[in-house]
């Protein structure tokens, strides 16, 4: 009987001792590296845990790294401010914490300002605009893929209204030009550089492409002071000024960061329908 206060106070002691420890305090860096190509956990934890570190240094507090691969749980951290900075691939979803949750644009990855949805039609196709999609079939990504939502901003601007058009929405991207060669669909919309390269050497045609729109976000939450959110962009965008930083961008995979007007990419969500 003597046991169960004794316990009881022992975990009482662990738990004060683990609020009083500088890790109750980390931040929380969640990483999210897109829905159609899924990277293990653990290989993106290691490929920001140098980042990781740096920052915990200039922050003066531990950055614990949080994998987030699916979308509507990066959507529910972000509302809930779970996430203290955040790498976010799609930038519908970046935008939308930023609108309702109060997160800061603090920099954009370099090399991907420029995403573009291209509508691939077959090397026989008749089609000359996007008008002529009306009643006919369309391959996309998954539905709630950045690309995807490009796509339909894209045939709004058009004038397709949803019920003039068939999307069918596909796990992975490469599935898109199968559909378009063997007839499954009239035209596919891909973001994939490689694959739009790999079309147009098969003959292939693109119809028409979208307005580009940066992905690959860093936001950091509202929770912030406006000086460690300075701290995190001057380090960020720093990293490529020197070999060593460089150094360190090479498990991203990523040449650098680099400053994106906040309200810009605001106008972006609203053409995006956010």
């Amino acid at each position: 009987m003597t046991f169960a206060p004794t316990f009881l106070a022992r975990g009482l002691c662990a738990a004060l001792m683990l609020l009083a420890s500088p890790w109750a305090n980390a931040l929380v860096f969640a990483v999210n590296e897109g829905v159609t190509y899924r990277v293990p956990l653990e290989e993106v934890r290691g490929r920001y845990a140098v980042i990781a570190a740096d920052l915990s240094k200039l922050l003066k507090q531990p950055v614990t790294i949080e994998p987030v691969g699916d979308y509507n749980l990066l959507r529910r951290g972000l509302q809930s401010k779970a996430y203290d900075i955040a790498m976010i691939h799609p930038a519908h979803v970046s935008i939308q914490a930023i609108k309702g949750s109060g997160y800061k644009l603090v920099a954009v990855t370099k090399g991907y300002q420029k995403y573009t949805a291209s509508f691939l039609v077959s090397a026989d196709s008749t089609m000359s605009s996007l008008a002529d999609l009306k009643g006919r079939k369309l391959g996309a990504p998954d539905e709630d893929s950045i690309t995807s939502w490009m796509v339909r901003a894209t045939l709004r601007d058009a004038k397709i209204e949803p019920g003039q058009i068939a999307i069918t929405y596909t796990r992975y991207q490469d599935a898109v030009p199968f559909f378009v060669e063997n007839k499954l669909t009239q035209s596919g919309a891909t973001a994939a550089n490689a694959l739009v390269k790999a079309w147009q050497a098969k003959g292939g045609k693109i119809l028409a492409q979208s307005k580009s729109v940066p992905i690959k976000h860093i936001l950091a939450s509202p929770n912030l002071g406006a000086d460690q959110v300075e701290k995190i962009r001057d380090y960020l965008i720093g990293l490529d000024g020197s070999d060593e930083g460089k150094k360190k961008l090479e498990p991203t995979q990523y040449t650098g960061f680099e400053k994106y007007d906040e309200a810009k990419m605001l106008e972006l969500g609203a053409w995006l329908g956010l």
